[in-house]
Order: structure tokens, then C-alpha cells, then sequence
């Protein structure tokens, strides 16, 4: 959903206001500093974890070419702070040396669009040109929508990698970046999804968010009431999954167990999900990763999450369970050139009891993934090597 000027006004918090005077202090700093610095990548994900695709890639970096000055950017609070720390540079998110490295550098990097100091100050600075910085996008996921805010006149990056050439035709087509920039490299983490082991009783159910829900603006009241999150129809759905006593049935005759880890961006509402049967599991960041649980699960249960091209991916069966897919496309992401029912790598459900019965009939299969999403992984998945950091590395030193 595309956001108005007012909506992004409705985010804005005093905080960012302060990010404006650390800029002005560290500009002056930063055309010194470049003097000293000319070749730096400054890299990050997110703020309070490094699990993705700007880690994997700093991660080859500082084993391959460990010449080359690379900063990861991230919290000293993270508890992912200190395995960075034993790869190589980091700077704490958000500081003013952050702001000095992010002016100084020749190349900034990130698997988020919001991967640097201050994502309302640098929008602004970014989006207006009034900073001509060079910005490669790692991505954190393989697109199946249009995403408006990736759009090139609300990002003004350099290079957008893409992984499949379906995603590539889409953003190139769709998305307005200029020839070139959009680039089919894979996705950095992809590299460590060829090998695995898979613990046959574990099932992984991982819906991903819902903006109006996670950051309501005044614009949430046209899709659902937000204002009691026990009201929502994503509580209410999968509240009403996770209770149902067929799946209980189910997981206690097949001794399975089930992990339920929202996105990261829902993981706040946790408190509301009140879980009896000991059979399934909360997972609560951080202290679940989502690609060790990804790895290790024999089965997926998702709506629309990207994490499902992972576990695709890996070449392992998978559902969707998409209960409310019209308010998603009004409210989250409008559709792209991905069909779930013609594309996706499962069966999708629209209904409770579709949803049960499917993932019964998946248990007495064994979870085996039947050929007509092995031939459609074939299809859609025309990079499937270990070399997704190489490229990027390679495409980014050209740039």
C-alpha cells in the first residue's frame, strides 16, 4: 500500500529529529575522513541482529578478501554484536561515528532498505538527492509483489539484486530503476541452504507481518479495527489454528512438534497467543534464528512470507494459509506476477479446516513434496549454486 506524505509524517519520531543535528556534525567530519577511507563498504541488516544477507556477505568478505575495509553496522546490544565483532570492524547503529562511516563511504550495503543510521533523515536526504551516496540493496527476499516504497523514485539506490529471473523481468519492468541496475546475483544467505539437516518431527509455523497492525497510521481503519489486537482477524485466524483439536490430535499421534515464530515485526503481540498444548512452541527472538529453524524443519506452514522461497528453496513442502488475503493486498502489498495457486511451491488455503486437512494429508505423505512443486522449483530457481556472495561481491568491487 502506497504510503502518503502525511502517513510517513505519522512514523516520524523525536528521535529522528535528533539523527538531523548528528548528520550536521558528521558531515564536515566525514570529507576529512574520506581523505583517509576512500575504499570503504560500510554493511548491515538490521539494527539488533546480523542473520542476514549484508552478514553473509561481510562474512565471506572478511574471510576472503580481508584487504578490503569493510564496516558492519549494528547494535552493541545486539546479541549478534560479538560474533561480528570476531569477524571484523563494526560501528554501533546509530551512533555519530555511524553517521561519519555512512558519509565517508564509498559503497553502503544493506539487506534493508532502512539499513542506515537513521531511516527518516536519510530518506530525505537520499530521495531528494540532496546526498549522492552510492547504495546497493542485498534484498531480503525474493520479490512476488509490487512493493511501492522499493520503487526507484523512493529509494534512488544503485543496484537492486535480485535471485531468479522472474523476480529480475518484474523489478526491472515495474519497479523504474535505470538499465543496469537491477541485478539477477541470488540472495547472499541462499549460499548456506545447500546443505542441512532435517529433524523429521519438526514443523515450522511462520506467518509474516501486517503493516496496518504492526505501525497502524490513520489510514488502518479502512482495512480492520487495530486499536485491540485481539480483534485483529490475523489473531483471531491463527489463534484459532494453533487451538484446533484435530491439529493437537494430529501432532500427539505423530509425535510432532510445532514451532510458532511470527516476523519479527508481530513478535511484539507474543503475550496475546495463549498456547496449551506442550506440543508446540513460542519462538521469541533472539533466541530462535530463523534460518537455522528453516534448515532444520521438515515442514512449513506460512501465509505470505518470503521465508517460503527458502524452504522452497531447499526443495521441501510447504502451505500457505491465506486466510485473509484480500485485506493483504490492500493493506500490505498489492500483487506482483507471482500466482500462489500457479507459482507457489504448495497448497494454498483459504479456510481453517482446508488448512487442518492439508496439513494432515502432508503428515501421512511424510512430508514427501510432491513432483509438481519440485518441477516448478526447477523452473523458477535458475540460480541454485553456492556462489550468491561471489557474485555480489564481484558485481559490487565493479560498480
Amino acid at each position: 500500500m502506497e504510503e502518503t506524505f502525511f502517513q510517513k509524517l505519522q512514523r516520524v519520531k523525536w528521535t529522528d529529529l535528533c539523527h538531523i543535528f548528528l548528520f550536521l556534525l558528521a558531515l564536515p567530519i566525514s570529507l576529512v575522513y574520506r581523505c583517509f577511507r576512500r575504499n570503504l563498504w560500510l554493511l548491515c541488516d538490521n539494527r539488533n541482529e546480523a542473520r542476514d544477507n549484508g552478514y553473509w556477505l561481510f562474512r565471506y568478505i572478511c574471510e576472503n578478501y580481508p584487504e578490503q575495509d569493510a564496516v558492519y553496522a549494528i547494535s552493541k546490544k545486539s546479541p549478534d554484536y560479538q560474533k561480528v565483532k570476531d569477524l571484523g570492524k563494526t560501528v554501533h547503529y546509530g551512533s555519530l561515528r555511524h553517521w561519519i562511516l555512512y558519509l565517508t563511504a564509498e559503497k553502503n550495503i544493506s539487506s534493508q532498505k532502512g539499513g542506515k543510521p537513521n531511516a527518516a533523515v536519510c530518506y530525505v536526504l537520499e530521495v531528494k538527492k540532496i546526498l549522492k551516496n552510492t547504495r546497493i540493496f542485498l534484498q531480503h527476499g525474493i520479490i512476488k509483489d509490487d512493493m511501492p516504497f522499493l520503487h526507484y523514485r523512493n529509494t534512488q539506490m544503485k543496484m537492486f539484486v535480485c535471485s531468479t529471473k522472474r523476480e529480475t523481468e518484474f523489478v526491472s519492468e515495474k519497479y523504474g530503476y535505470p538499465d543496469g541496475s537491477v541485478r539477477e546475483l541470488g540472495l547472499c544467505r541462499f549460499d548456506r541452504l545447500h546443505h542441512f539437516e532435517i529433524k523429521n518431527n519438526q514443523v515450522l509455523l511462520m506467518p509474516t507481518w501486517r503493516s496496518w497492525i504492526a505501525a497502524p497510521t490513520s489510514a488502518s481503519d479502512k482495512i480492520e479495527d487495530v486499536s485491540d489486537f485481539r480483534n485483529t482477524e490475523y489473531f483471531r485466524a491463527w489463534s484459532e489454528f494453533l487451538a484446533d483439536e484435530r491439529l493437537h490430535r494430529i501432532l500427539k499421534e505423530n509425535d510432532l512438534q510445532m514451532i510458532f515464530y511470527p516476523h519479527r515485526d508481530m513478535q511484539g503481540f507474543i503475550e496475546y497467543f495463549h498456547i496449551t498444548d506442550d506440543r508446540i512452541t513460542v519462538a521469541k527472538w533472539p533466541e530462535y534464528d530463523v534460518q537455522s529453524l528453516l534448515k532444520e524443519s521438515a515442514y512449513l506452514i506460512t501465509d505470505f512470507s518470503s521465508i517460503a522461497m527458502d524452504f522452497a528453496y531447499m526443495k521441501k513442502r510447504l502451505m500457505y494459509y491465506q486466510f485473509d488475503y484480500e485485506d493483504f493486498r490492500q493493506g500490505h502489498y498489492p500483487e506482483g506476477y507471482f500466482s500462489y495457486e500457479n507459482d507457489g511451491f504448495g497448497k494454498v488455503c483459504y479456510h481453517l479446516d482446508e488448512a487442518i486437512s492439508e496439513f494432515e494429508n502432508a503428515v501421512s505423505e511424510q512430508f514427501r513434496n510432491p513432483s509438481v512443486y519440485l518441477e516448478r522449483h526447477t523452473a523458477f530457481f535458475d540460480l541454485y549454486d553456492t556462489d550468491n556472495c561471489k557474485r555480489n561481491y564481484e558485481a559490487i568491487k565493479e560498480l
